[in-house]
């Protein structure tokens, strides 16, 4: 008996021991990163500090790639250790098979003892009846739609806040005699696709990091020259890649605005791992914790022309890859490796790390003995590269990468080849494919890659459905690659029966009777708003028909402003005014928190360089009752800016204040302060008209001697008088 118990304590001992030994992993893991944006990968500008400390202790991996460059297949391959061609059947490669995710890797680390927890973006494209929370012990998917999650005491959250939320408290409930694996998987800093308005719509960032960035012009893409757009085969150029790229890059100022909501998101991940890995340490848990962090794929940023991922370039394949492993020796930490890393090398990892043995089926390597020591002799001179999802839109393509060269050939589009020499041309500007002084590399690289191909599962079935392209290359109207317009070139921006395609506070707007409905009780102490998400807009012919309330106030926003300063509704910009109660301004033309009054109703007014308006002709002035449907019109073309009401004018303005006007933003409509009332839109419709028609110049505008100015907003002195032109 005595035996026996020595026996069970030797047992329990070495069971701890085990625990104790075994290191903690934590995984983070961010979505449409390429190393561009991290401090530590060179940015100068972006603050990454959390993530640069974790390089500085760490592994930071200069040749970190993603075997296919889209969300779901780099995901599954990371749960399953399989390339996509390997995880799914030649018919359908991206969906995974019962087999090859019965078993993920999370599954392993439960068996040799580990606690495992997930948080976060699942996104995983997985069998019929597949249970996702069983191969965790804590599971919660937490998706982006909508960035901001209500709270229970009614404040909103950022998703990236409330995944570490959820990983903090794991770790504080974590057990002391067993180690754990936890993964917090980022939806950031992917773009909110249905949602187009720049900054805080399409990229939409943790209210903690408000204002980062806005004082700084950041450099334009490094490959935006047009000829290096315009040397891409055609079935590159009209791909999602260049449809998406009019969504978010596509001039000056929607780049600047959305590179600075993107690194304001890359800024609140690092925030967000700060507060963890201080949590870790209070928990006394950070000496025996390996923190990874990467992404699943990688980002065009306006380089190439171009948009989002799915490409064979290295702005698209590349990821960041940094392991901060506090147990290595202290020469080994804060190094940087060239070794060809790969996300199939990360479940294998993760195996290693447990102490178990990574399985055979496995594709990938661990990159424990890179992390802890120098590159392995026999480590990989090679990686395979492939993209077969959404063919029917995105080019598929196959290929191997080395050193100094990489093969790709687009299998659906007449096997295009591609062989770029990585030493001598980083950037891939130059094909040498049809270069017979590279015929015999070409040959080789082909070769490998049939071999691989064969290893990995074999061919894919060829494409069944035609490919389709996005939009073509240069667009008339960039507004309008994402929409087909009827027959008379609009485009209804209203279903009639929910609020799809439109972003604002429930409590104030709805569909009712069909019509977009706006209802305030006479409380509000700030204008409201609802936008549309579709798209911003540039020079456009609106058509609408309106009903408002008596006393009511509301407006027709336009080419407007996201100011999530003053709150995640708000707009600001030009505007049609739509008030009950006074002909004077029931179709003028204001600008919201801006110039305020540009040109009451009936005035033709110039405004000049200085942004002084002033009236060169007057219109007849017409009462429109309340409580009755009129036809509202909204004609701009440049910086001239015509509306009407049931086809009367009310404004005819030619705004010549290059730093006051704007040229390009989104639409919304109000509700305004003061008395209760009720605005209804409906019949909401939109004409894209060309992105370069003409601006007017002064030259062409020419303000008569003696016009007056525009009375301005507000209470005047009693002594004022109108500005003369000329005087």
């Amino acid at each position: 008996m005595k035996t026996f118990v020595s026996l069970v304590l030797l047992l329990l001992s070495a069971r701890v021991g085990l625990a104790d030994d075994r290191p903690n992993i934590v995984f983070f893991f961010t979505d449409d990163q390429t190393t561009s944006t991290i401090g530590c990968y060179g940015n100068d500008v972006i603050q990454t500090p959390n993530i640069d400390a974790l390089a500085a202790r760490g592994t930071r991996f200069e040749n970190m790639f993603v075997s296919h460059s889209i969300c779901w297949v780099s995901r599954t391959t990371i749960l399953s250790g399989l390339t996509g061609r390997s995880y799914g059947s030649p018919g359908n490669p991206d969906q995974a098979r019962a087999e090859a995710v019965n078993t993920l890797y999370s599954d392993i680390l439960r068996q040799r003892g580990y606690r495992t927890g997930y948080f976060g973006k699942w996104h995983a494209k997985m069998p019929n009846g597949y249970k996702r929370e069983d191969h965790f012990d804590e599971f919660e998917a937490i998706g982006r739609n909508p960035f901001y999650k209500k709270q229970p005491d009614g404040s909103l959250r950022h998703e990236t806040e409330v995944i570490v939320d959820r990983g903090v408290e794991f770790i504080k409930s974590q057990p002391k005699d067993k180690p754990f694996a936890l993964n917090m998987w980022f939806n950031a800093c992917h773009a909110e696709d249905g949602d187009r308005r720049p900054g805080i719509g399409h990229f939409a960032w943790p209210r903690a990091v408000d204002g980062m960035y806005d004082d700084i012009d950041i450099a334009p893409p490094r490959l935006n020259a047009p000829e290096i757009f315009e040397a891409l085969p055609d079935f590159l150029k009209t791909t999602i890649n260049r449809e998406r790229f009019f969504w978010r890059w596509n001039t000056d100022e929607k780049y600047q605005t959305n590179v600075r909501a993107y690194y304001r998101m890359v800024s609140g991940i690092d925030n967000a791992i700060g507060r963890f890995l201080s949590e870790l340490d209070k928990a006394g848990l950070a000496d025996n914790t390996i923190i990874v962090y990467s992404a699943d794929n990688g980002y065009h940023m306006g380089n190439r022309g171009l948009a989002g991922k799915w490409s064979h370039y290295e702005e698209s394949l590349r990821v960041p890859l940094i392991i901060a492993d506090p147990r290595v020796d202290q020469d080994q930490q804060g190094k940087v490796t060239d070794a060809i890393a790969l996300n199939l090398d990360l479940p294998a990892t993760f195996v290693d790390w447990s102490g178990g043995d990574v399985p055979e089926r496995y594709q990938g390597h661990s990159l424990q003995p890179v992390v802890s020591g120098d590159k392995p002799s026999n480590w990989r001179t090679e990686s395979f590269h492939e993209h077969f999802a959404v063919r029917t839109r995105i080019p598929a393509f196959e290929g191997i990468r080395n050193a100094q060269f990489k093969y790709v050939r687009y299998f659906d589009h007449g096997n295009r080849e591609f062989l770029h020499d990585l030493k001598q041309d980083p950037d891939e500007l130059v094909n040498l494919a049809d270069d017979p002084a590279h015929a015999e590399t070409l040959a080789a690289m082909r070769q490998r890659t049939d071999q691989r191909v064969k290893e990995l599962g074999g061919p894919i079935d060829p494409l069944k459905a035609p490919f389709t392209a996005s939009t073509v290359p240069h667009p008339e109207a960039s507004a309008a690659v994402s929409f087909r317009p009827g027959a008379d070139g609009f485009v209804n921006l209203l279903n009639g029966r929910n609020l799809s395609g439109w972003v604002g506070d429930s409590k104030y707007w709805s569909i009712r009777d069909g019509a977009l409905t706006g209802v305030t009780d006479g409380s509000l102490k700030m204008n409201r708003f609802i936008t549309w998400k579709g798209s911003t807009i540039r020079n456009f012919d609106l058509r609408v028909k309106v009903k408002v309330s008596p006393s009511g106030n509301s407006g027709l926003q336009y080419r407007g402003t996201s100011r999530p300063d003053l709150g995640l509704d708000v707009v600001t910009g030009y505007q049609c005014d739509v008030v009950a109660d006074n002909p004077n301004y029931n179709g003028m033309l204001y600008e919201e928190k801006g110039r305020r009054i540009l040109s009451h109703t009936g005035e033709k007014v110039i405004i000049d360089p200085q942004g002084q308006p002033w009236i060169v002709g007057n219109m007849p002035v017409k009462e429109f009752p309340a409580d009755q449907w009129h036809d509202y019109r909204v004609l701009v073309k440049g910086n001239h800016h015509q509306h009407w009401i049931d086809g009367h004018m009310t404004a005819d303005l030619i705004d010549l204040d290059e730093n006051g006007r704007a040229l390009e933003g989104v639409l919304a409509v109000q509700v305004h302060v003061g008395p209760a009332m009720t605005i209804q839109y409906k019949d909401f419709k939109i004409k894209h008209l060309p992105d370069d028609l003409p601006l007017i110049q002064p030259s062409d505008a020419v303000i008569p001697t003696g016009a007056v100015g525009v009375r301005p907003q507000g209470r005047l002195p009693k002594d004022w008088k109108p500005p003369v032109y000329g005087k």
